[in-house]
């Protein structure tokens, strides 16, 4: 009796748990989960296509003049007019040497100029006497007036006034350059700049002895900068000087700019196996020295799968596309972009010849929807 009592309750309690395994049971197959469908989505099939070889050239940008500035002469500097930052216009007075010295030494050579002037006019004053005696004894001579003897020593007379007139205008000549000189040495107790730009470096203070060949200053020139980018031994076949090139200066944003080569380096660095190219840029406030940019150079053409640059969604540095399978379902695929080709841009990887994408997903969230085509 109490066997079958216990055989019975057990069948009691296990009763309402077969039946909620049976319920659960119907429910997971009795309601799919029915994905939403969006419509007016516009997709498109992608095909390889032929796109040109674009690779890239980094490099820094570089005035197009740059100078250190060195004294030539010794001295002690009795003022500097220019800071580090200083924007500055050619012949600018950036700094200046004691000129006390040079000074008297021009005040010198003037008094010598004006002295040796003095003698040219003294000497062509005696010049023009004796010859004026000359012309007379001359004519005296053809009328027999005058002695051989007499008329042999004015014309000697003439001959040394003549000689005295050229010695007298060789010390003004002399004196002249003495001036020239002097006037020389007094322009480098001034140190300016050769050129219009920014003082970039100032290396003295008032009271500093210069010395030649010392530097004071470093200035670059503004307005006018190259990117100085290296190129691979096995790509520099590619380029010529004096074509345009897209150039893409890192910190000015979304902001491409076109330059021209200017330059070729002939011979490669022994290091890295690379060209360096000098490539001009147009004037933009916005440049300065030391930037980071890259240049784009077309080497051919290649085949390479492009999608338009609206299909693409960005999120930080990465890349996504939507893909439509034959079920219609989009689905979120990571990719790898290369280089732009007009408003579209190149996929290096994650995705294959004849899927279909989303052409412009316009910022709606469609993974896991099914697409109604549009039209």
């Amino acid at each position: 009796m109490k066997k079958y009592i216990s055989r019975s309750l057990y069948s009691v309690l296990l009763l309402p748990l077969a039946v909620g395994m049976v319920s659960c049971s119907s429910k997971g197959v009795a309601n799919p989960a029915v994905p939403e469908t969006v419509q007016g989505v516009a997709l498109i099939q992608i095909h390889p296509q032929t796109v040109p070889d674009i690779f890239q050239a980094i490099g820094t940008v570089q005035p197009a003049e740059t100078a250190q500035l060195a004294p030539q002469m010794m001295g002690t500097i009795t003022a500097v007019d220019v800071t580090e930052g200083s924007h500055v216009s050619a012949g600018q007075v950036l700094a200046r040497i004691s000129a006390a010295q040079p000074q008297a030494g021009l005040e010198q050579a003037q008094a010598g100029l004006s002295a040796a002037r003095h003698e040219v006019a003294a000497a062509e004053s005696g010049q023009s006497l004796a010859a004026s005696t000359m012309q007379r004894y001359e004519m005296l001579h053809r009328r027999k007036s005058v002695s051989a003897q007499e008329y042999d020593e004015v014309r000697q007379q003439l001959q040394a006034a003549s000689a005295r007139l050229d010695a007298a205008k060789a010390n003004e000549t002399q004196a002249q350059a003495a001036v020239a000189q002097a006037a020389t040495t007094v322009s480098y107790t001034q140190i300016r700049a050769p050129f219009a730009g920014i003082v970039t470096k100032r290396l003295v203070d008032p009271g500093a002895l210069a010395s030649p060949g010392v530097p004071l200053f470093t200035m670059e020139s503004t307005g006018r900068y190259r990117l100085e980018a290296s190129v691979d031994e096995s790509s520099i076949s590619s380029i010529r000087t004096g074509e345009s090139v897209p150039v893409e200066i890192d910190s000015i944003a979304h902001k491409q700019m076109t330059g021209k080569v200017a330059q070729i380096y002939p011979a490669a660095d022994a290091g890295s196996r690379s060209f360096t190219v000098k490539i001009g840029l147009p004037n933009d406030a916005a440049l300065r020295s030391g930037l980071f940019g890259r240049a784009s150079f077309v080497r051919g053409q290649r085949t390479s799968i492009v999608v338009p640059q609206t299909a693409v969604l960005h999120q930080g540095n990465l890349a996504s596309v939507y893909v439509v399978g034959a079920d219609r379902i989009a689905q979120l695929r990571y990719v790898t972009l290369g280089n732009n080709v007009g408003k579209s841009v190149e996929v290096l990887s994650g995705l294959s010849p004849d899927e279909t994408i989303v052409a412009s997903p316009n910022g709606r969230e469609l993974g896991g929807k099914r697409i109604e085509v549009q039209g």
